[in-house]
C-alpha cells in the first residue's frame, strides 16, 4: 500500500450503524464496531457514535464486550456522543458515563466518550454551547451551508470548536452543492478551524448511488469521501474555491495519480507530508453508517 494511501484513510471512518439508512440496532452496531476493531481493516476505523440519549441502551449492550480493563496501550473505546436537547443534562449524562468507565479498573469495561457533536445556527448559539461544555471535551458544531459559512466558522475558531458539515443524508436535497461544500472546506482552512464530515459518503468518488438499501430506493449523486478529504488537503494548502469545486465533481479515479510519497490532481500535488498535516489537524474524520462499504470499494479500486 503506498504512504500516500495509509495516511489519508488512517482512522478517517467514524462508525454511525445506528444511524439511517443503516439504522441498526444497538446490540448490532456494537458487535459491529468490536469486529472492525479486531479486524484486518482496523487502521481505518475511527469513533463509535452514539446519541447521549442512547447511552444507557449502549451500557447494557456493551456488557461484556467493551474491554475488560487489562488492556494495554490504545485498545479501549472511543465515542463521540451526539447532543440532544438539552445541553445541560447531557453533559452530565456523559460525565457520569466517564466517571463510570474511563478507568483502567472499571468493573464494567473501558471506554471514553472524548468528543461531542451538536447543531447551531448563528454565532451566539456557538458562545453559549462552548460556555457550557467542559475544555476536555472536542466539540464538533455542525453548521449549515448553504449561505456563505465565514461568520459561523470564525465564530467557532474564536471558541477553539471544530467545525461539521452534513454531506448527504436519505434524500437528494440533503447533499450540498459542490460550490458549497468548497466554499466550506476554503473557509475552514483560512479560519485554521479543523471539521469533519457526516453523512453521504459511502463511497471514494462522486458517483450515482442509491440513498438507502431498500429495493425501491431512488438514488441521488453523492460525494465521494477522496475528493472531500484530497479537497481539503488542497484547501490547506492554497487551493481556491472554483478549483475545490471541480476537484469535488471528479467522478474518475484516473482523474488523480497516487504515488508512493504523492498525489496529483491535474497539475497540482500534495505530498505525504500535506495528507498527514490535513488528518492530523484539519480534516479529522467522517461519519458513516457503513464501514465495510467505504472499505469494500476502496479494493475495487486496487487502493486496498
Amino acid at each position: 500500500m503506498k504512504a500516500i494511501i495509509r495516511d489519508l484513510l488512517t482512522r478517517l471512518i467514524d462508525y454511525a450503524g445506528l444511524f439511517p439508512p443503516a439504522a441498526l440496532d444497538m446490540q448490532s452496531a456494537i458487535r459491529n464496531y468490536e469486529y472492525y476493531r479486531r479486524g484486518e481493516n482496523s487502521r481505518w476505523l475511527g469513533r463509535f457514535i452514539v446519541p447521549v440519549a442512547m447511552l444507557d441502551e449502549f451500557e447494557k449492550a456493551a456488557e461484556g464486550i467493551l474491554p475488560d480493563g487489562g488492556w494495554e496501550g490504545d485498545d479501549f473505546w472511543r465515542l463521540s456522543a451526539i447532543i440532544g436537547s438539552d445541553l445541560s443534562a447531557d453533559l452530565n449524562r456523559i460525565a457520569s458515563f466517564n466517571f463510570k468507565h474511563a478507568k483502567l479498573d472499571s468493573p464494567t469495561g473501558v471506554a471514553i466518550i472524548d468528543t461531542i457533536e451538536t447543531k447551531a445556527n448563528t454565532p451566539s448559539d456557538i458562545q453559549n454551547t462552548k460556555e457550557l461544555v467542559p475544555e476536555k471535551l472536542t466539540t464538533y458544531i455542525e453548521i449549515p451551508i448553504h449561505e456563505d459559512p465565514t461568520e459561523l466558522i470564525q465564530a467557532i475558531g474564536a471558541e477553539g470548536a471544530f467545525a461539521k458539515v452534513r454531506t448527504g443524508g436519505i434524500t437528494a436535497d440533503a447533499f450540498p452543492k459542490s460550490q458549497h461544500l468548497a466554499r466550506f472546506l476554503a473557509c475552514c482552512a483560512e479560519e485554521d478551524v479543523a471539521f469533519k464530515a457526516t453523512a453521504g459518503l459511502h463511497h471514494p468518488l462522486r458517483s450515482m448511488n442509491r440513498l438507502t438499501y431498500k429495493p425501491d430506493s431512488a438514488s441521488a449523486l453523492m460525494h465521494g469521501f477522496l475528493n472531500v478529504f484530497l479537497a481539503a488537503a488542497f484547501a490547506q494548502n492554497g487551493l481556491g474555491v472554483a478549483q475545490l469545486a471541480e476537484l469535488l465533481e471528479e467522478t474518475l479515479l484516473e482523474a488523480f495519480r497516487f504515488e508512493e510519497g504523492c498525489v496529483y490532481w491535474r497539475d497540482e500535488m500534495l505530498v505525504v507530508g500535506h495528507i498527514r498535516n490535513a488528518r492530523s489537524l484539519f480534516s479529522i474524520s467522517f461519519g458513516s453508517c457503513s464501514f465495510t462499504e467505504p472499505i469494500e470499494d476502496l479494493q475495487r479500486l486496487h487502493l486496498l
